[in-house]
């Protein structure tokens, strides 16, 4: 059973959103919160497998506190906020915090808007259940290691490039991520060999 905390504002919305997942076998909405603070009380008590999260709220914005998230109890945490949609740059903070995918909230009719991408919801919480998430730190790049690790992946380490890395030019490496894999994408290419081959890059974003 995926245990999920929805943390947002709008009291319509968590109940529009507690209705939807309440419905999918396999997922049990544990808490919902209006702000951080009281998130935060609700995350310790419930031990949530997955957090949705709105950015604009009161007393703490919801990129403060998933960076305190990230750092101190670190949790798949999915962005479901407006702000994604318009402002671009919310969403790639959002992932550079540690975020492991963004959905953008419809600022119109939200009720209606949020039943209809609803699925859309409760395939990246099933998805982000599987994420293995580690603490960060503030540092150097040895500190990479202890973000964001999606597919339960050991830990990598730089790899060195093999004799036949070095002699090809007829290979590629081909590299596929949905939203949530900014972070690990990052994560590979830091560790990868100057005398790599090519590398062909499909990284899912949000629309806008």
């Amino acid at each position: 059973m995926i245990k999920v905390v929805i943390v947002d504002d709008s009291a319509l919305v968590r109940n529009v959103l507690k209705e939807i997942l309440s419905k999918e076998p396999g997922i049990k909405v544990v808490a919902t919160a209006p702000d951080p603070f009281v998130a935060r009380e609700k995350i310790v008590k419930y031990n949530p497998d997955v957090i949705t999260l709105d950015v604009e709220m009161p007393r703490m914005d919801g990129i403060t506190f998933l960076k305190k998230l990230m750092r101190y109890y670190p949790i798949p945490v999915i962005i479901l906020s407006s702000l994604t949609q318009a402002g671009a740059l919310t969403t790639i903070e959002a992932m550079e915090e540690g975020a492991v995918d963004v959905i953008a909230k419809p600022s119109l009719d939200v009720s209606k808007g949020v039943e209809a991408i609803g699925r859309d919801i409760i395939d990246k919480i099933k998805a982000a259940a599987s994420a293995r998430i580690r603490k960060r730190f503030d540092g150097n790049d040895d500190d990479l290691e202890d973000s964001v690790v999606v597919d339960k992946a050991p830990r990598l380490k730089r790899l060195k490039a093999s004799r036949s890395l070095k002699q090809s030019t007829k290979q590629i490496i081909a590299i596929g991520a949905s939203t949530g894999g900014t972070e690990a994408i990052k994560s590979v290419l830091m560790r990868l060999p100057r005398t790599a081959p090519g590398i062909v890059l499909v990284q899912h974003m949000p629309e806008k």
